[in-house]
């Protein structure tokens, strides 16, 4: 165990898998520019080429590159950039989604015989629709919006979600976007992402334009107290959608509110789901799987009934090859 973070030890080699900080003597390994797997100091680290450009954005400057070694990345089509790493016969997710949405494609989990994975949502219940049944709820509520001449803001979380939301229903038309999601769009854009342009908000305002209603924007997780969407509602009329994998709460207590106060609320997450957690296991192989970031217990105990050696990472203690953090993140209700 550490107070920084997973160390993975092999034949000699050693990477910490995001960590809080540097860790002397290991390159640390980022699986992606999401601001709680983003490690502080200067250390070699191992990352995508689009994670590091998000963390530049984001005011995050990672240190150089490590040489990976026997280390290799694979896509864990959890938001552009995301990776997982295989290091010998191990292999850590870091946040992993197996579903297609949008421009990304879902993970191609490799074989391993050893499998550090998250559990966000790896309770009992968390079980996420077809995308293809949000996309066409939440435009049959955009449809209805319009024909009222009523504007509809879209949000998610301001990295991932919303570039997913701008590729989604970038066909409505005008397009608004956040001024902060108008900038991670514009980079994604520039690494080869073709997202439909839009106007950022601090132009159509100063414009005019929103008084032009109907339009869709694409915003951030906002709480319906903010000023931005308390102006969107009251001075335009705005209807809110917000899309989150919590609104698929099984109703246990201890998942996060959902929505914010949103007027709709649909399931879609940038995570497995928990059956896609278990078959993630059972595509990778493994005999061995430490469980960490989320609803350790229950995957844990739900992957040893599959005959899978699994325990929580935190009881890992002792163990050589995988150690913990002591300082959990956090599970974002915008996830």
């Amino acid at each position: 165990m550490t107070p920084n973070g997973i160390i993975c030890e092999q034949d000699g080699a050693q990477v910490a898998l995001d960590p809080a900080s540097a860790v002397p003597g290991a390159a640390s390994f980022v699986s992606h520019a999401h601001a709680d797997h983003l490690p502080a100091g200067s250390g070699p680290v191992i990352c995508s080429a689009e994670t590091r450009a998000i963390a530049a954005l984001r005011g995050t400057e990672l240190g150089p590159d490590a040489d990976p070694g026997p280390a290799r990345m694979v896509d864990a089509g959890h938001i552009l950039g995301s990776r997982g790493l295989v290091f010998g016969d191990v292999f850590y997710t870091g946040d992993i989604c197996t579903r297609d949405r949008g421009f990304l494609r879902g993970a191609r989990p490799p074989r391993c015989r050893v499998l550090v994975t998250e559990s966000t949502f790896g309770a009992p219940g968390f079980s996420f629709p077809p995308v293809r049944e949000v996309r066409d709820r939440a435009n049959q509520i955009i449809s209805e919006m319009y024909a009222r001449g009523v504007p509809v803001v879209l949000m998610g979380h301001g990295l991932g979600k919303a570039q997913t939301l701008t590729d989604l229903f970038g066909h409505w038309d005008p397009l608004y976007l956040h001024d902060g999601v108008h900038a991670m769009n514009e980079l994604h854009r520039s690494l080869g992402v073709d997202l439909p342009a839009g106007i950022p908000y601090s132009e159509a305002s100063r414009r005019g334009l929103l008084a032009r209603r109907p339009w869709v924007m694409v915003c951030p997780m906002l709480p319906s107290r903010s000023p931005l969407v308390r102006e969107l509602r009251s001075v335009y009329g705005a209807v809110t959608i917000a899309f989150t994998g919590w609104a698929a709460s099984p109703g246990r207590p201890d998942t996060p509110p959902v929505g914010r106060g949103a007027d709709h609320v649909l399931p879609l997450s940038d995570h497995c789901d928990r059956d896609e957690l278990l078959d993630l296991a059972r595509r990778t192989g493994a005999e061995e799987a430490y469980v960490t970031h989320g609803f350790e217990e229950d995957l844990a105990a739900a992957l040893a009934d599959m005959g899978v050696r699994a325990r929580p990472l935190g009881a890992a203690r002792g163990r050589q090859t995988a150690r913990t953090r002591t300082r959990r993140r956090g599970r974002s209700p915008s996830s």
